[in-house]
Protein backbone atom coordinates (compact mmCIF):
# COMPACT_ATOMS: atom_id res chain seq x y z
CA UNK A 1 0.00 0.00 0.00
CA UNK A 2 1.33 3.45 -1.00
CA UNK A 3 1.09 6.12 1.68
CA UNK A 4 0.59 9.83 1.16
CA UNK A 5 4.21 10.40 2.20
CA UNK A 6 5.31 8.12 -0.65
CA UNK A 7 3.23 10.23 -3.04
CA UNK A 8 4.84 13.39 -1.66
CA UNK A 9 8.32 11.93 -2.08
CA UNK A 10 7.50 10.89 -5.64
CA UNK A 11 6.20 14.39 -6.41
CA UNK A 12 9.34 15.99 -4.96
CA UNK A 13 11.56 13.63 -6.95
CA UNK A 14 9.64 14.40 -10.15
CA UNK A 15 9.97 18.15 -9.52
CA UNK A 16 13.73 17.83 -8.89
CA UNK A 17 14.21 15.75 -12.03
CA UNK A 18 12.37 18.38 -14.09
CA UNK A 19 14.59 21.11 -12.61
CA UNK A 20 17.73 19.11 -13.41
CA UNK A 21 16.55 18.53 -16.96
CA UNK A 22 15.87 22.26 -17.45
CA UNK A 23 19.34 23.12 -16.11
CA UNK A 24 20.91 20.59 -18.47
CA UNK A 25 19.04 22.11 -21.42
CA UNK A 26 20.14 25.63 -20.48
CA UNK A 27 23.75 24.48 -20.06
CA UNK A 28 23.65 22.79 -23.47
CA UNK A 29 22.39 26.04 -25.05
CA UNK A 30 25.02 28.10 -23.24
CA UNK A 31 27.85 25.86 -24.43
CA UNK A 32 26.90 26.66 -28.01
CA UNK A 33 27.38 30.40 -27.41
CA UNK A 34 31.11 30.98 -27.83
CA UNK A 35 31.14 34.60 -28.94
CA UNK A 36 29.40 37.79 -27.84
CA UNK A 37 25.86 38.04 -29.12
CA UNK A 38 24.68 41.36 -30.60
CA UNK A 39 21.80 42.96 -28.72
CA UNK A 40 19.68 45.96 -29.65
CA UNK A 41 16.74 48.02 -28.47
CA UNK A 42 14.24 45.50 -29.83
CA UNK A 43 15.68 42.16 -28.68
CA UNK A 44 17.36 43.10 -25.39
CA UNK A 45 14.60 42.29 -22.88
CA UNK A 46 13.88 38.90 -24.39
CA UNK A 47 17.54 37.90 -24.56
CA UNK A 48 18.63 39.10 -21.11
CA UNK A 49 15.96 36.95 -19.47
CA UNK A 50 17.04 33.77 -21.28
CA UNK A 51 20.32 33.29 -19.46
CA UNK A 52 21.26 32.87 -15.81
CA UNK A 53 24.36 35.07 -16.12
CA UNK A 54 25.14 37.64 -18.82
CA UNK A 55 27.72 40.40 -19.23
CA UNK A 56 26.62 43.13 -21.63
CA UNK A 57 29.31 45.37 -23.13
CA UNK A 58 28.08 48.84 -24.11
CA UNK A 59 30.50 50.13 -26.76
CA UNK A 60 30.96 52.29 -29.87
CA UNK A 61 33.11 51.95 -33.01
CA UNK A 62 34.95 55.23 -32.34
CA UNK A 63 35.86 54.35 -28.73
CA UNK A 64 39.54 53.51 -28.18
CA UNK A 65 39.10 51.77 -24.80
CA UNK A 66 36.22 49.76 -26.32
CA UNK A 67 38.64 48.45 -28.94
CA UNK A 68 40.95 47.31 -26.13
CA UNK A 69 38.10 45.50 -24.33
CA UNK A 70 36.61 43.85 -27.43
CA UNK A 71 39.17 41.03 -27.85
CA UNK A 72 39.06 40.39 -24.10
CA UNK A 73 35.27 40.00 -24.23
CA UNK A 74 35.60 37.66 -27.21
CA UNK A 75 38.19 35.56 -25.38
CA UNK A 76 36.07 35.40 -22.21
CA UNK A 77 33.04 34.36 -24.26
CA UNK A 78 34.97 31.32 -25.48
CA UNK A 79 36.51 30.47 -22.12
CA UNK A 80 33.28 30.83 -20.12
CA UNK A 81 31.00 29.21 -22.69
CA UNK A 82 28.37 27.24 -20.80
CA UNK A 83 28.64 29.48 -17.74
CA UNK A 84 28.30 33.11 -18.84
CA UNK A 85 26.80 34.65 -21.97
CA UNK A 86 28.53 37.76 -23.30
CA UNK A 87 26.70 40.35 -25.36
CA UNK A 88 27.44 43.67 -27.03
CA UNK A 89 25.32 46.77 -27.52
CA UNK A 90 26.44 49.57 -29.83
CA UNK A 91 25.43 52.75 -27.99
CA UNK A 92 25.28 54.81 -31.19
CA UNK A 93 22.69 52.47 -32.67
CA UNK A 94 20.68 51.77 -29.50
CA UNK A 95 19.84 55.03 -27.77
CA UNK A 96 16.91 53.62 -25.79
CA UNK A 97 19.08 51.09 -23.95
CA UNK A 98 21.88 53.60 -23.42
CA UNK A 99 19.40 55.99 -21.80
CA UNK A 100 17.62 53.26 -19.86
CA UNK A 101 20.85 52.16 -18.18
CA UNK A 102 22.30 55.65 -17.84
CA UNK A 103 25.36 54.93 -19.95
CA UNK A 104 27.51 58.05 -19.71
CA UNK A 105 30.95 56.61 -20.47
CA UNK A 106 32.09 53.63 -22.45
CA UNK A 107 33.05 50.94 -22.26
CA UNK A 108 30.47 50.12 -19.61
CA UNK A 109 29.77 46.48 -18.88
CA UNK A 110 26.65 45.50 -16.97
CA UNK A 111 26.32 42.07 -15.37
CA UNK A 112 22.84 40.52 -15.27
CA UNK A 113 21.91 37.55 -13.14
CA UNK A 114 18.53 36.05 -14.04
CA UNK A 115 17.69 39.27 -15.90
CA UNK A 116 18.49 41.61 -12.99
CA UNK A 117 21.40 44.05 -12.87
CA UNK A 118 23.93 42.89 -10.25
CA UNK A 119 27.06 44.81 -11.21
CA UNK A 120 28.43 47.57 -13.43
CA UNK A 121 32.01 47.71 -14.69
CA UNK A 122 33.19 50.98 -16.20
CA UNK A 123 36.38 51.45 -18.18
CA UNK A 124 38.99 49.33 -19.90
CA UNK A 125 39.77 46.76 -17.24
CA UNK A 126 42.15 43.85 -17.73
CA UNK A 127 40.93 40.34 -18.40
CA UNK A 128 41.87 39.30 -14.85
CA UNK A 129 39.94 42.22 -13.33
CA UNK A 130 36.81 41.35 -15.34
CA UNK A 131 37.15 37.66 -14.47
CA UNK A 132 37.47 38.47 -10.77
CA UNK A 133 34.23 40.45 -10.91
CA UNK A 134 32.41 37.65 -12.74
CA UNK A 135 33.66 34.81 -10.51
CA UNK A 136 31.64 36.28 -7.63
CA UNK A 137 28.43 35.63 -9.59
CA UNK A 138 29.45 32.16 -10.74
CA UNK A 139 29.91 31.05 -7.14
CA UNK A 140 26.69 32.55 -5.82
Amino acid sequence: MISSSDDEIAAIMKKKMNELQKRAEITAKLKKITEPIPLNDSNFDLEKNKFPLMLVDFWATWCGPCKIISPIIEQLAKEYSGKIVFAKINVDENHQLSNRFGIQSIPTMIVFKYGEVVDRIIGALSKVQIENKLKIYLEG
